[in-house]
């Protein structure tokens, strides 16, 4: 058994959640060793060079969602400002380009029915059940693909419930992007940690950890070995999976099955001017965001910032068809995508390319997939993960955040501090 009071703590994964959690912990006195699998910090936080995309462009995470008050006090504390969302949202069906897309028919009645629901189900079911007529496929084909491209959830596992807290939650906070993006709240943090005295030991994929008489054993991949009184791991789930893990540590993190997890591919293409501004016979010089039926659906802009850079979003379980497609293939999917929506030439638009890139994050070693979102079985899994009792190991990390962010780097900040929190109490 661990240390009632341990003194020194093993971190595993130098993310948003473990950074946190470090710094938590070494303004109360303690060690904090952090062992990172990947070359960098801030695991699904991946900031691109900046003469890339000719700004500090953002491979993961980009916004800023909701209240967030951990995400904003810390913003505080470094000295970062946040930049609100600006511009005009778009939509274009068959075509034609408008700024206030029609809601779907009998979407009155759906957030009715929504709103009495009590027992949780999948929303596919929920759908199925309350909508199951043909006059109804329009609203099914929204929802769906809000599910999907949103959350980047599989509706058939996508808790109704939470869905609803989001949906009704909606409006609360300001959305918006750090100035100068997330990578200087990761370099703040993981600062602040050395100047506590915590090491951060990059490319150090830890495989198992086992339990001592002291505490803990940390294995690495190379062999290396990481002792500590306690340990913490704040990696993705599907990487959980792959950690050898002690007999009652790995039943507990079996729970982990209960939460769901999604995947994103992100595109980010720079061109010589914002040819889209004038495009599609309308004004779109303040294009913010832009919405359609092509196989990658949305895409925005840096507005107010002038980059000639358009970033596409195509999440869910439909990326599950480009599992073996290179990146420049991906580029190419972006691109006719962009072509299609846009009535343009592909030839023309692949011209005025001058940088790309096309993140499949279901391909990243340490990732497997983008984030979290709630089934119906996810708050009991989070409860089974997040008891403090029973050992020295203790989970942390978006998955585990039981607010209606789940899924956002909020999540990951808040969930780390209350993991560190609770190691203080013991």
């Amino acid at each position: 058994m661990a240390p009632s009071r341990p003194g020194h703590i093993v971190i595993v994964g130098a993310g948003a959640a473990g950074l946190i959690a470090a710094r938590e912990l070494g303004r109360a006195g303690k060690r904090v060793t952090i062992l990172e699998a990947q070359d960098r910090c801030g695991g699904r936080i991946h900031p691109l060079p900046v003469a890339e995309f000719g700004y500090a462009a953002e491979g993961g995470a980009e916004f800023v969602h909701g209240e967030a008050p951990v995400t904003r006090a810390l913003l505080r504390e470094a000295g970062l400002s946040l930049s609100p969302i600006a511009g005009t949202r778009w939509s274009v069906r068959d075509g034609v380009f408008s700024q206030n897309e029609a809601p779907a028919p009998h979407e009155d009645r759906f957030y009715r029915v929504l709103a009495e629901l009590e027992a949780d189900v999948p929303i596919a079911q929920f759908l199925k059940r309350h909508f199951a007529g043909r006059q109804y496929e329009q609203l099914r084909r929204s929802i769906t693909r809000m599910v999907e491209g949103y959350d980047a959830a599989d509706p058939a596992r996508a808790s109704t419930l939470a869905l609803r807290d989001e949906w009704m939650g909606r409006g609360r906070g300001r959305q918006g992007r750090i100035a100068g993006g997330y990578g200087g709240l990761i370099e703040f943090l993981a600062r602040q940690c050395g100047q506590q005295g915590g090491s951060i030991h990059l490319g150090t994929a830890v495989s198992g950890i086992e339990e001592s008489g002291r505490g803990i054993i940390a294995h690495s991949g190379d062999g290396r070995r990481y002792e500590g009184d306690a340990a913490i791991l704040t990696v993705p789930l599907p990487i959980l999976e792959e950690i050898v893990l002690p007999p009652a540590a790995r039943e507990k993190a079996a729970a982990s099955a209960g939460i769901g997890y999604g995947n994103v591919v992100k595109f980010l293409l720079r061109f010589t001017s914002p040819w889209w501004a004038h495009a599609g016979g309308r004004d779109l010089a303040d294009l913010s965001f832009l919405f359609s039926t092509a196989i990658v659906p949305t895409w925005w802009t840096q507005h107010t910032a002038k980059h000639p850079v358009l970033t596409g979003w195509f999440a869910g379980p439909k990326t599950e068809g480009m599992a073996r497609l290179s990146e420049a293939q991906l580029v190419e999917i972006g691109l006719a995508s962009l072509a299609e929506t846009f009535h343009r030439a592909p030839d023309r638009l692949r011209k005025d390319l001058v940088a790309a890139r096309a993140i499949n994050w279901a391909k990243d070693p340490f990732a497997r997939g983008a984030y979290s979102y709630a089934t119906p079985e996810t708050r009991k899994a989070q409860s089974v993960l997040g008891n403090a009792e029973g050992g020295p190991l203790f989970f942390s990390g978006e998955a585990l955040y039981r607010g209606r962010d789940m899924g956002t780097v909020e999540a990951a900040l808040a969930s780390g501090l209350e993991t560190a929190r609770a190691i203080l109490a013991e």
